[in-house]
C-alpha cells in the first residue's frame, strides 16, 4: 500500500465527475447560462464597438474571462471535490511518492513500449475501452432515437423552444450514458481489485522460495537433522564404556545404565537405541567388557518411557537393583 500498490479504477472517477457534472449542470445550468448572458450583454451594450481599440482589447478580455470564471468557479470546484472524493472512496487517504519515484527500469524505452503495447495489462485495457465504446455509442443511439418524432416540430418553432429542447434532450442521452458508465465503473472496479487480491497472492514456487528463505531449504534442514542425530549418537556411543551394565531384548532393544551411588541418586540412562543402533550398543559393550543381560520386559519400557541422560523413577529402582546386584557380583562389588 506504501507503494501505490492499490485496487482502483479510473472508470469510477469519470463515472462519477460526469454524473456530478450533469446534476450540478441541471441544478444550476440556468443561473450560469443567465449570468453568462448578462456578462456580454453588458459588454456589447456599453458601446464595445465604439469604444474597442489595441489599448482597451486587453480589458474587455480581463472582464469577459473573470465574469465567466467567477460564474462557473463553484462548478469547478465541485467537479474537483467530486474525483478527490472518488480517489478517496477508493484507496482512502494515501500520500505516496513511490509512483512517481525515478527509477532506471522506468526510463527503459523498450520495457515502456513492451509494457504498454504488448502485455496482458495492455490487452484487458483495450479490451474494456472497447467494450465501454460499444456500450456508449448503443445506449447514445437509441437515446437521441427515441426523440426522432420530435424534430420535424422543432421546425416551426423558435429559437429559444428549439435551444431548450436540444438542451433537455442533450441532458437526457448524457444522463442515461453516465449511469451506464457508473455501471462499468463499478464492474471495473471489482475487476480491479480481484486482479490486485490476485496478484497479492504468492505462487506455489513463490511460496516454497520463501519457506526456504525464512525456515531454510528443506534438504539442508533435513541434512543438519541427520548430522545432529548423527553426533548425537556418537556421543552416546563414546558414554557406553563408563556404563555398568547393558539390557537387552535381546536383539530389538538395548539400554545402558551407568550408577555411582556416591554421585547419583538413581542410575542413568547413557544409551538406548532400536534395531540397528541396539546392534552397535551391544558391540560396543562388547569391546569394552561391559555386562550384558537380556531382560526383554526392562528393556523396552525403560526405552519408551525414560529419556537419554535422565535417572530411572523410582518405579524401575527394585528390577535394576537385581541386574546391577548381579553385575557388581560378578565384578565382586557391592552396591
Amino acid at each position: 500500500r506504501q507503494k501505490g500498490n492499490v485496487p482502483k479504477s479510473i472508470e469510477v472517477n469519470s463515472a462519477m465527475v460526469l454524473l456530478f457534472g450533469i446534476a450540478l449542470l441541471y441544478l444550476i445550468g440556468g443561473k450560469l447560462y443567465e449570468n453568462i448572458i448578462d456578462i456580454f450583454y453588458g459588454i456589447l451594450n456599453g458601446g464595445f464597438l465604439e469604444t474597442l481599440s489595441v489599448d482597451n482589447l486587453q480589458q474587455y478580455l480581463l472582464e469577459g474571462i473573470y465574469g465567466i470564471g467567477s460564474t462557473t468557479l463553484l462548478f469547478m470546484i465541485g467537479i474537483m471535490c467530486v474525483g478527490l472524493a472518488s480517489n478517496i472512496m477508493q484507496v482512502g487517504f494515501l500520500l505516496t511518492l513511490e509512483p512517481i519515484t525515478p527509477k532506471p527500469e522506468k526510463i527503459n524505452p523498450f520495457k515502456g513500449i513492451k509494457k504498454t503495447f504488448f502485455s496482458s495489462r495492455a490487452l484487458e485495457e483495450l479490451i474494456k475501452n472497447l467494450l465501454k465504446l460499444t456500450i456508449v455509442i448503443t445506449i447514445a443511439y437509441f437515446a437521441v432515437m427515441s426523440y426522432k418524432n420530435d424534430f420535424p416540430p422543432l421546425i416551426d418553432q423558435g429559437v429559444g423552444s428549439i435551444a431548450s429542447f436540444m438542451v433537455h434532450a442533450a441532458f437526457s442521452v448524457s444522463l442515461k450514458i453516465a449511469l451506464a458508465l457508473v455501471l462499468i465503473a463499478v464492474a471495473d472496479y471489482a475487476f480491479q481489485r480481484y486482479e490486485h487480491i490476485k496478484g497479492l497472492k504468492m505462487s506455489k514456487q513463490e511460496v516454497k522460495d520463501e519457506n526456504k528463505q525464512l525456515e531454510g531449504d528443506p534438504k539442508i534442514k533435513s541434512r543438519i537433522r541427520s548430522l545432529q542425530m548423527e553426533m548425537a549418537r556418537n556421543r552416546m556411543m563414546q558414554e557406553i564404556p563408563k556404563a555398568d551394565v547393558v539390557i537387552t531384548n535381546p536383539t530389538h532393544y538395548a539400554i545402558a545404565l551407568k550408577y555411582n551411588p556416591e554421585a547419583m541418586q538413581a542410575p542413568k540412562l547413557v544409551a538406548k537405541g532400536r534395531n540397528n543402533i541396539a546392534h552397535k550398543i551391544r558391540e560396543v559393550a562388547r569391546e569394552h567388557n561391559i555386562p550384558i543381560m537380556e531382560d526383554p520386559p526392562l528393556a523396552q519400557a525403560i526405552y519408551k518411557t525414560v529419556e537419554l541422560n535422565q535417572q530411572l523413577p523410582e518405579r524401575f529402582f527394585q528390577a535394576v537393583a537385581e541386574v546391577l546386584a548381579y553385575v557388581y557380583k560378578l565384578k565382586n562389588k557391592s552396591l
